[in-house]
């Protein structure tokens, strides 16, 4: 891709893609600390959940880098304190905190005893997690292959491709993939009201990738569905439950329920570390409530009377009722849900 969401310069500098910007902007800002990485992830100037986890991970290699602690110990509470923050940053994608939980544990390690060693344990430790989100995203498009037919016509909700991975994406991967390999797929974009991501951001990346497609309002799925003929629907996934149960950005309810009424398969993208086992079903899901000017304005242009109330959910939960599959890079599971991926996650 001719753009990267976030990239690592040396000798310790984060540069993201500023999301909020696109398409009409390509902008990168540049960050030496984590609690300047936590404000970009609140503010979706990074959004997606690998990238998410990403980001934060080299926030705590930011930290490592450049700390001027004198002992091992002094540098362990610095990440300690980074990590608290970076955990906060938002509370729904489950990415965020498998990276956090990832990088404490090696930083716990009492091999790393000393500054440098345990310096460049993180960052290497941050690199990892950037570069297996890659081959783990081109593995969740080889498994989705046989799903997409020839000549395909799928709707995809949100943005889940390069700009919200390190790379390939996840159900926007498998759309590339599928285009690559020469599959003749056609795509219908919801717009993803109300940040858009879908309009600005995945109608800027197939555009890249030279990929057929339309933007539709979020509201027409169920006249597509009807009219012209779906063959199936692919999403991403903020957080998996243990009954497959998946929050996702707000919207994939109601498409999954069309989806469902018109017989069309409805499919969720996610690597294995969306999926929490840790919790059982879909309603113990933290659901982030965000500011009401994403509603009440589009752009910087108002669209709503002054001093009304707004309610403004980032996410919803689509019940593993209506999701035919869910595919991983370890495999696509089907239902019963709460048994296959106990299997999936025991391998």
């Amino acid at each position: 891709m001719a753009f990267k969401s976030l990239e690592w310069l040396d000798p310790a500098t984060l540069r993201m893609l500023d999301q909020r910007k696109l398409p009409t902007e390509t902008v990168y800002n540049d960050y030496s600390n984590y609690a300047d990485i936590a404000q970009a992830i609140k503010d979706m100037i990074t959004r997606g959940a690998p990238a998410i986890a990403v980001a934060a991970a080299y926030g705590l290699a930011l930290t490592a880098v450049r700390s001027q602690a004198a002992d091992v110990d002094a540098l362990r509470l610095e990440l300690t304190t980074a990590m608290a923050v970076l955990r906060a940053s938002r509370p729904t994608a489950v990415n965020l905190f498998w990276a956090m939980d990832r990088m404490e544990a090696m930083i716990a390690n009492p091999a790393l005893d000393s500054v440098d060693a345990l310096k460049d344990a993180v960052l290497a430790e941050a690199h990892a997690i950037a570069d297996e989100d890659i081959e783990i995203n081109k593995s969740i498009g080889r498994n989705a292959m046989p799903l997409v037919p020839q000549g395909a016509k799928i709707i995809h909700h949100c943005n889940t491709g390069s700009l919200a991975t390190m790379d390939y994406g996840t159900a926007l991967g498998i759309i590339r993939m599928a285009h690559e390999e020469g599959k003749d797929v056609f795509v219908l974009l919801d717009e993803t009201r109300p940040r858009l991501q879908g309009g600005r951001l995945s109608a800027y990346e197939l555009r890249e990738q030279g990929v057929p497609f339309k933007v539709i309002v979020d509201g027409a799925s169920g006249h597509f569905m009807r009219r012209m003929g779906i063959d199936l629907c692919v999403v991403g996934a903020d957080r998996v439950a243990a009954n497959g149960d998946t929050a996702n950005k707000i919207g994939t309810y109601n498409l999954a329920v069309v989806a469902h009424e018109n017989n069309v398969p409805f499919y969720v993208a996610a690597p294995t570390t969306t999926i929490d086992m840790a919790t059982p079903h879909g309603d113990e899901i933290e659901i982030e409530e965000r500011t009401a000017h994403e509603v009440t304005h589009v752009g910087d242009c108002q669209i709503t009377p002054d001093g009304i109330e707004v309610a403004n959910p980032a996410f919803d939960v689509t019940p593993s009722k209506h999701i035919n599959a869910i595919i991983t890079e370890k495999g696509v599971v089907y239902p019963p849900f709460e048994e296959n991926l106990k299997k999936l996650m025991g391998k």
